[in-house]
């Protein structure tokens, strides 16, 4: 008697391949969308922290009744402080990059006595998908800007 093998044949195992990889190649792309989207979104929520930490801090100063230029502390947090809200640049980032206690997936570039520059580090080009704070001066309030997304 014959003992016939089972399994698959040579023409089936290169057909299961050839369509493995072309739903690979039309995945891909919108893998790489995805994780561009989840760049953006998290860029977005970085500028709703340092939004949110910027008046809160103004508001635990304010209530406090202290001086413009005099620092707080916000959950155990020394904030460096101008003129009532959280500075740009401070020694070890105790300003805005603190107060909104952005982690280490954000990078704070080009931090002077007026404005910083918040990337994204996994970013394909981090300096074009960011946002800047520009510390509040004697006459006008702090601004948060714009997201920039074209390199996310």
């Amino acid at each position: 008697m014959f003992k016939r093998q089972s399994g698959f044949t040579l023409i089936e195992l290169i057909v299961v391949i050839v369509i493995l990889g072309i739903l690979a190649a039309t995945a891909l792309p919108k893998f790489l969308g995805i994780q561009s989207g989840a760049r953006l979104s998290t860029l977005q929520g970085a500028r709703g922290a340092v939004a949110s930490a910027m008046r809160i801090a103004y508001a635990t100063q304010s209530s406090q009744g202290l001086a413009s230029n005099v620092g707080i502390t916000l959950d155990g947090v020394s904030i460096a402080m101008v003129n009532g809200y959280p500075s740009s640049n401070a020694p070890a980032f105790s300003g805005i990059y603190t107060a909104a206690g952005l982690s280490s997936d954000y990078s704070a570039v080009g931090p002077s006595a007026t404005s910083v520059t918040i990337t994204v580090v996994n970013a394909p080009t981090p300096n074009s998908c960011a946002f800047s704070y520009t510390a509040a001066t004697a006459t006008s309030p702090p601004i948060v800007g714009a997201v920039v997304t074209s390199g996310c």
